[in-house]
């Protein structure tokens, strides 16, 4: 997966419109939430944060994948929900409102913990001499650039006028979702003649790395006895991650600089699309079996 003009220049742009919508969505009292409620949040970041690229850890290692192809497992698990996950929890009737606090709270923790989490991986997986290293600063820098810069527009815009944020959120969200459209399926044009190989390279551990992370999501949900819709929201949360910022960090010339590390993310992000048409499905049709719980 060769770096070009729609992953060095395209692909940061989207997400800065990605993003931006979902600052327009946001308020304080998002983030106030976590003081008010916080078991569902703490729940979703530790499963998120911890245990995600834990699993794609141990995927990586147990199936020996290509060096650089491990450290990207890692990459896409170490990344935050996306506004993807966002809107798939409105449409499978989970808890919105969480869905959004739990995407900008990990957003904003992923700022300094991504860094540390790939390049551990890459002292892990590759040998001396090859391995790749992200700068930290640099990398917190830019990580700042596309997400929290744009969302703290979008929520001052909020702030100023919520009837006319409203409005542009619509909007936003149209445009956001067209841009990507058109950047993925430009990568997917570019790349068509690699996409059988990518797929027999990573498909297996995205598919287990997708499946396992949405396991995780609703055991831990239970195991915290949190009411369904929020059990929905957490494995949604979980098993949904922003492939775009993924594919950006591995491609980025002045990030890792590494085309191959962004093939795991890249298949994801097809994969998750499926298991995300089929959680809006179960939950439309209330074939989620988690017990209320208050």
């Amino acid at each position: 997966m060769e770096a070009n003009i729609l992953t060095a220049v395209f692909l940061p742009l989207a997400l800065v419109i990605i993003m931006l919508g979902m600052g327009l969505s946001l308020t304080p009292a998002h983030f106030r939430a976590i003081f008010v409620a916080p078991r569902p949040i703490l729940v979703g970041l530790a499963l998120q944060l911890v245990a995600l690229p834990s699993l794609a850890w141990l995927l990586a290692w147990a199936l020996q994948m290509p060096p650089a192809l491990a450290v990207g497992l890692v990459l896409i698990a170490a990344c935050p929900g996306g506004a993807t996950s966002n809107l798939i929890s409105h449409l499978a009737r989970a808890d919105a409102a969480l869905s959004i606090t739990l995407t900008a709270l990990s957003s904003l923790v992923i700022i300094f913990s991504l860094p540390f989490v790939v390049n551990a991986a890459s002292l892990f997986f590759m040998e001396a001499g090859q391995n790749v290293s992200l700068s930290v600063p640099k990398t917190i820098l830019q990580i700042v650039v596309v997400t929290v810069i744009p969302v703290s527009i979008g929520m001052w815009l909020r702030s100023k006028s919520p009837e006319r944020a409203d409005r542009a959120e619509r909007s936003v969200k149209v445009l956001s979702a067209l841009f990507l459209a058109l950047v993925i399926a430009g990568i997917l044009v570019g790349e068509r003649d690699n996409l059988l190989r990518f797929f027999m390279l990573v498909g297996v551990a995205t598919l287990l790395l997708n499946l396992g992370s949405m396991l995780l999501g609703y055991v831990g949900g239970r195991l915290a006895r949190l009411p369904v819709a929020q059990v929905r929201t957490v494995v949604i949360e979980v098993g949904i991650q922003n492939g775009t910022m993924a594919i950006a960090v591995a491609t980025a010339p002045t990030l890792l600089n590494n085309s191959s590390m962004a093939i795991p993310a890249a298949i994801y992000s097809l994969i998750m699309f499926v298991s995300g048409a089929v959680l809006i499905a179960m939950g439309n049709r209330n074939t989620w079996t988690v017990a209320e719980t208050p």
